[in-house]
């Protein structure tokens, strides 16, 4: 079963896009780190995935073709009723969103998911979970990129029967990682851990 989804994979471009949401919080900040994160899964899988990311919003008519929905900043998100439908309707039909808070997103990000599956809870991941072991391991769980409050940090999700959909990691701050080197200065081990995580994360999300 892995090798034929390899090989739709292979089979055409894959682009990694961003959300861009309402409420004023910076949706957009970092540029670089998708790009980045491209080039690594490029140079190190057998996935070819396009050097530029996309920028997306819930309601946008493409939505459906990008397989990897990624999010992040550091304040308020807001989602209409209209795009908490659209998220949950591509959720649903075998999307994978990825959610990583840059410091300040968290109280925001869990009151909007509300709106997208009211009926279900974020839920913390084991350790064991595929998503820590799909390509890269990691026996302990995330690694910690920065430090912001000193917690350990914890990655949550939102399950459709097994299925992983919602991925969000806090306290870590993992695409900070694929910044370029001088934008946080942090070190190249620090680093290479978080590119490991982002590829462990966007391999799972299209294997899965």
């Amino acid at each position: 079963m892995m090798y034929l989804v390899f090989l739709l994979l292979l089979s055409y471009d894959l682009s990694l896009a961003r959300v861009r949401y309402g409420g004023g919080g910076d949706w957009y900040n970092d540029p670089c780190i998708l790009p980045n994160l491209a080039k690594v899964i490029s140079e190190r899988t057998p996935i070819d995935v396009a050097p530029e990311e996309v920028v997306v919003s819930l309601l946008d008519p493409s939505l459906f073709k990008y397989p990897f929905l990624f999010m992040t900043g550091h304040g308020k998100v807001v989602f209409s009723r209209e795009e908490a439908r659209a998220l949950r309707r591509y959720l649903e039909q075998g999307g994978f969103l990825y959610v990583d808070d840059d410091y300040g997103l968290d109280r925001w990000f869990r009151r909007e998911i509300k709106k997208v599956f009211p009926e279900r809870k974020l839920v913390e991941i084991p350790w064991e979970h595929p998503i820590y072991h799909c390509f890269y391991d990691f026996p302990e769980g995330l690694p910690k990129i920065h430090r912001h409050d000193g917690k350990p940090p914890q990655g949550f999700g939102i399950f459709l029967g097994r299925r992983l959909v919602v991925f969000y990691t806090y306290e870590t701050n993992i695409s900070d990682g694929w910044a370029d080197p001088e934008v946080h200065n942090d070190p190249p081990r620090k680093r290479e851990e978080a590119f490991r995580m982002g590829i462990n994360i966007v391999m799972y999300a299209l294997t899965h």
